[in-house]
């Protein structure tokens, strides 16, 4: 307890037991729950969220058990975690501006549902959550409980990516969307961190030397965890559309598409610069394996395999060809800030075209 920074007032949180320095967590300004998480979600069509939000808005996109819903960043950028249920698993969104995270996980734990709320801590810059059952905390780059009686714990992740909303409506026109009728009042829309992703912009309450491969607010998408964990630059996906690897002793395809607004640049999020979207996947549909490449100069050229001629969309959907309506499977991975993903994965290999 003697190492710990932030006030313990009114946690029923046991600090005796951690599994990271009590030292390193920071107070991010909002004490607990001053980010409100969403508890009681509201959803609206497409069609109703297209009355204010634009086609290139950023979302978090997740799929469970085919049911899809899109998670607007321009409202998790207030609230950061979202409780759900969706296709029937108990799941939790979570958003961490400072590091431009988005990520998913199932928020049922050996028979128990946990419910998650913001500490008002960071870590690495990072989120830092807290399930109310217990009041463990828990790092939301990782899934981890590090502080604690579950410490030692892990969420498993959902597959999930950020996307367009006109990437979604193309996907899953009859999806969800989180409504703005949140019971809080907030300028759902505007982003209160203008300019927080300028590239060589050094972290907010980030102590110590980022990584210095990249630049600290270089996007990256990455896969994989400890020593097979594998980033890959936007800059360098935008330059090829897409990327081959090997996870997990499989090839997974790293595709990356222009239409996607920035939700870090300018005050309004449909406003601002295309920082594009990712989407990571087993090349294989239909039980064909499948060789995909853009086909053509340009970022807006279409990705197609060689095997059949079909056209991919970043969902990992065929649209057009003699394989359209078939889907690849998503792989689990995260876009981060690289300074955030290399702090948690420092062993992480760099893609190269």
């Amino acid at each position: 307890m003697g190492r710990l920074r932030v006030s313990s007032a009114g946690w029923r949180t046991d600090f005796t037991k951690a599994s990271v320095d009590l030292a390193e967590f920071l107070g991010g300004g909002p004490g607990k729950d001053g980010i409100p998480a969403i508890d009681d979600p509201k959803f609206e069509s497409i069609e109703a969220a297209r009355t204010w939000l634009d086609d290139r808005s950023p979302v978090i996109r997740v799929e469970v058990d085919g049911e899809a819903r899109a998670y607007p960043l321009a409202i998790l950028m207030w609230h950061e975690i979202v409780n759900d249920t969706l296709g029937g698993v108990p799941i939790v969104v979570t958003f961490c501006p400072l590091c431009n995270t988005g990520l998913v996980f199932e928020r049922e734990l050996e028979g128990v549902v946990y419910d998650f709320g913001t500490t008002g801590n960071l870590r690495f810059s990072d989120l830092v959550m807290y399930d109310r059952q217990t009041e463990s905390w828990w790092q939301q780059a990782t899934g981890h409980a590090v502080v604690g009686v579950l410490t030692g714990s892990a969420l498993v992740f959902e597959p999930s990516q950020i996307v367009s909303l006109g990437d979604m409506a193309a996907a899953d026109p009859d999806a969800d969307v989180l409504s703005r009728d949140t019971g809080h009042s907030r300028d759902y829309g505007r982003n209160p961190y203008v300019g927080y992703d300028t590239v060589d912009q050094n972290p907010f309450l980030f102590e110590g030397q980022p990584d210095g491969r990249l630049l600290p607010k270089e996007r990256v998408v990455t896969i994989g965890d400890g020593l097979s964990a594998q980033a890959f630059r936007y800059v360098d996906l935008r330059a090829v559309g897409v990327a081959t690897a090997e996870l997990d002793g499989a090839p997974v395809v790293v595709l990356w598409a222009p239409g996607t607004a920035s939700a870090l640049d300018g005050p309004n999020i449909d406003e601002n610069a295309d920082a594009g979207a990712t989407g990571v996947f087993r090349p294989v549909a239909e039980g064909r394996d499948l060789t995909l490449a853009r086909d053509g100069d340009g970022e807006d050229a279409p990705i197609r395999d060689a095997e059949t001629g079909s056209t991919w969309s970043i969902t990992g959907l065929a649209i057009d060809g003699p394989l359209a309506g078939a889907q690849m499977a998503p792989v689990v991975h995260g876009d981060h800030f690289w300074f955030a993903w290399a702090a948690f994965a420092p062993d992480t290999t760099i893609w190269t075209p």
